[in-house]
């Protein structure tokens, strides 16, 4: 049995208690916005930074390339200065040239320099630079110029080693040469529809040439096609500067065949189309 003095403190404790509870403040309430709703993604410190780090390194590869465009531009001929400005390459280029008509760096390039002498080649067969020409496969530097620039197009790789070989018209003319050599290779195995779609593909890259427009000719012909085997005689004699041709005698005396069946089959198709 308890002591009366230890009940009685007992008890003292216990109301006390319950005195302070009731006399305690209710809690308050604070009405502020919520830092995240549902469906909000809390951003993480590697994104910020990796993003950080993008735009970094995309404004040090623009610094960089100012720089190699100024340098490239600085004193250039009039020649080279005018084909970095339109994106193309040009023979006697030196490196920094190079990168500028590419709009490149030398982090897309690997190079291999023998003293004076270099070759450039692509880092990355994805990511190859390209002028306005085409995609760039090799230049290869002779005395710190460029000496021979080999691109990659429709056709397979050309190589462009003299000035005259240079600029579109020129790779359209090498385009055109490689699209005949196919149309003969496929006359020779019997595909004549395949050969037609080579010399027409030809004679929209070489307009001027005449070879296009008389191998068509001749195929539209075994084909019976004589409205189009028309117009492409008419077009081949268009092409050719007939009384040169005619003044240089037996030196060309194929073409001057050529020239002969041409005109001989537009008497005979102009009777068939009337």
């Amino acid at each position: 049995m308890l002591k009366p003095t230890v009940f009685l403190a007992r008890q003292h404790a216990a109301f006390f208690a319950i005195l302070v509870g009731a006399c305690a403040p209710y809690p308050q309430r604070v009405n502020e916005a919520p830092v995240l709703v549902n469906g909000d993604r809390v951003p993480t410190a590697d994104g910020a930074t990796a993003a950080g780090a993008v735009a970094a390194e995309r404004g040090a590869q623009r610094s960089t390339a100012d720089s190699i465009h100024a340098l490239a531009v600085s004193g250039c001929a009039p020649a080279i200065c005018s084909a970095v400005a339109r994106g193309e390459i040009a023979l006697g280029m030196n490196e920094a040239q190079v990168y500028a008509a590419t709009r490149s760096t030398p982090e897309a390039w690997v190079v291999r320099h023998s003293g004076a002498d270099a070759v450039m080649v692509p880092a990355t067969r994805s990511a190859a630079p390209s002028d306005r020409s085409g995609e760039l496969v090799m230049v290869q530097l002779a005395s710190g110029r460029s000496a021979v620039v080999s691109r990659r197009g429709p056709q397979g790789i050309t190589v462009v080693s003299r000035p005259q070989e240079m600029g579109a018209a020129a790779q359209s003319k090498a385009a055109a040469d490689a699209l005949m050599r196919e149309g003969d290779e496929l006359v020779a195995a019997n595909d004549l529809d395949g050969a037609l779609n080579r010399y027409d593909r030809a004679s929209v890259l070489d307009p001027e040439a005449a070879d296009p427009q008389y191998k068509a000719a001749r195929l539209l012909d075994l084909q019976l096609r004589p409205q189009e085997a028309l117009m492409r005689y008419q077009r081949f004699l268009l092409s050719l500067e007939i009384e040169r041709i005619q003044a240089q005698g037996d030196a060309n005396a194929k073409l001057a065949e050529a020239i002969a069946l041409a005109q001989q089959r537009i008497v005979v198709l102009e009777k068939q189309v009337r």
